[in-house]
């Protein structure tokens, strides 16, 4: 009997050692996602967000670049309402995965320019570019959920901090992207541009490596919301399920209220990649200088993204938040309404770049704290929340 106590306390140990063990790899686990989703997007969208910034001044022919982004935008409203749909049926990793695609094409549907090749490239991408965020969206707050049950962490917290460094991640595409359209693209003589064939060849790159690391993500199963169904059932029964998935979430009030601010999202970032690169960035910068003022946008838009994450811990911390960044951006709003002009000398260089921090500031902010909010609030239907998120804000860049 005491041999087998001894033996029993030897073990004791061991067990508590392999205990301790697989509660670190499942840490490491959630963790991992959450860094290998941030870096995927890095990689894909620090080439598609510097190509959209560039697609206006770059195909002009006809105007191509305009219509192409006009087609890409009401494709993606279009298909926004039956992507919650697709991201159940697929399962959110499957969704992302595919979406990648869709921007893969668009980046080398660039490379040859022509109504053949973009408008094709364009009505694809809204297709992929729906699913991949309403995708997103559903993964991260899976994967903050998990986080917070297996280790009885404050959930708010947890969400907070993990879209606090998914959108700094994110938001230094555009800091990476446009330096490297810095580097590689030169004004040619009466107007043209040297360097794109290099520039999108580069982005190619970029984008390839993204979607390989999208491979390595943790399929995940939360509340019934994932993975691929057996049976072709549980697709009509999907399909069936399309308008109540997107009005339900209308109907709730909390989603009221937070609809005002998802509309003021949509129109500040359009307002960043449509009037402020052409009225402002370009006339004082050139075509070249508007990579290096989205560059600095994108800096401050993820120095702000990380740290509004960690200071994010519930609806309190969220409001305070949110205030100070919308006070920064409309500062900026009324500068440009009320003073601003195009000056000469120093000066006609810092006001942009200036302008393009504040904006960054503001636009870090409000996706971090947006993204967290509609996690808390929502956490048990992030698909259709996700979804509708999508489609409000896509009506407004519209």
């Amino acid at each position: 009997m005491a041999s087998m106590d001894n033996n029993r306390d030897e073990e004791e140990p061991f067990v508590a050692a392999a205990a301790s063990v697989d509660n670190s790899e499942t840490l490491r686990n959630h963790t991992k996602d959450v860094h290998i989703l941030s870096s995927a997007f890095l990689l894909i969208f620090l080439a598609y967000g510097a190509a959209q910034n560039l697609e206006t001044t770059l195909n002009t022919k006809d105007d191509m670049g305009t219509i192409s982004l006009g087609i890409l935008y009401v494709s993606f409203t279009f298909f926004s309402l039956i992507a919650s749909s697709v991201v159940r049926f697929m399962g959110s990793k499957n969704a992302v995965l595919l979406g990648t695609s869709g921007y893969w094409l668009f980046i080398a549907a660039n490379l040859k320019p022509t109504w053949y090749t973009m408008v094709p490239a364009s009505l694809y991408l809204g297709f992929a570019a729906s699913i991949i965020w309403v995708g997103q969206g559903t993964y991260l707050t899976s994967t903050a959920r998990s986080q917070a049950r297996d280790y009885h962490l404050h959930e708010g917290t947890v969400i907070g901090n993990f879209n606090g460094e998914f959108w700094g991640m994110f938001a230094s595409h555009q800091f990476v992207g446009n330096l490297i359209s810095l580097a590689i693209l030169r004004n040619g003589t009466e107007g043209s541009t040297t360097g794109t064939t290099l520039l999108f060849t580069v982005f190619l790159c970029s984008m390839t490596l993204g979607t390989i690391l999208v491979c390595f993500l943790s399929k995940r199963v939360d509340g019934g919301e994932e993975g691929p169904k057996d049976s072709s059932v549980s697709l009509y029964s999907s399909l069936t399920s399309l308008s109540k998935s997107v009005i339900t979430p209308l109907l709730d009030v909390r989603m009221l209220l937070i609809i005002p601010l998802i509309a003021y999202s949509g129109l500040q970032q359009a307002f960043v990649w449509a009037e402020f690169t052409e009225k402002i960035a370009t006339p004082a910068l050139g075509v070249s200088g508007v990579g290096g003022s989205m560059a600095v946008y994108g800096a401050f838009d993820t120095i702000c993204s990380l740290t509004a994450g960690r200071l994010t811990s519930g609806i309190f911390s969220i409001t305070w938040i949110v205030s100070a960044g919308l006070f920064l951006q409309a500062v900026v709003f009324l500068w440009i309404l009320l003073k601003y002009s195009l000056t000469s000398g120093v000066l006609g260089i810092v006001y942009p770049l200036l302008m393009a921090a504040m904006l960054g500031i503001g636009d870090g902010v409000i996706n971090t704290q947006l993204s967290a909010l509609l996690g808390i609030l929502f956490k048990h239907d992030t698909v259709s929340v996700n979804s509708i998120y999508l489609i409000d804000h896509l009506f407004l860049l519209l």
